[in-house]
């Protein structure tokens, strides 16, 4: 009954083992050299987008880091500028009311000076961090896409990432 049945349907056993070798035959090809080296390639690129994700958190905690030194610095400035102050203070009470204002004037140039310095170094410190945050995240972009970026693009990702950091 089977074998009537094959007969039936036209199933010649030996094209029917020829057609199934040639099948074998092609999908170890193309398992070989196509499916294989596609999902050897997607690894590699998973892996680099996981290392630029983790390059990008590194770069966060050292802006993090950064803000925290920057505070620190401004309240060790501010402590040494009241501690100036209070100097010039008692300097003062010893002298003439002529020398206490000047002695004021002074200590409250000192103090500006030094916020001013202060925020000079910490403006410094922020448009590195932000040109290097730029030119990471290009660099990192680039490597992901796996393309070269153009000048404009290069500009444009790092006005964005200056913009997101800003904020």
């Amino acid at each position: 009954m089977a074998r009537d049945t094959m007969l039936r349907f036209g199933v010649d056993w030996q094209h029917f083992i020829a057609q199934c070798i040639s099948f074998l035959i092609v999908a170890f090809v193309l398992h070989r050299y196509a499916y294989k080296p596609i999902l050897t390639m997607l690894e590699e690129r998973k892996k680099r987008i996981k290392e630029s994700l983790d390059n990008a958190e590194k770069i966060k905690q050292e802006l993090a880091n950064t803000q925290t030194k920057t505070q620190e610095i401004m309240v060790q400035a501010g402590q040494q500028a009241a501690k100036m102050i209070e100097e010039a203070r008692a300097a003062a009470a010893k002298v003439q009311e002529q020398e206490t204002q000047k002695a004021i004037a002074v200590a409250q140039s000192i103090v500006d000076k030094a916020r001013q310095a202060s925020q000079a170094e910490h403006a410094k410190m922020l448009a590195d961090l932000r040109r290097e945050v730029g030119r990471l995240v290009v660099e990192a972009t680039a490597k992901v896409t796996g393309k070269v970026l153009t000048l404009e693009d290069q500009n444009r990702l790092a006005e964005e990432t200056n913009r997101e950091l800003a904020a």
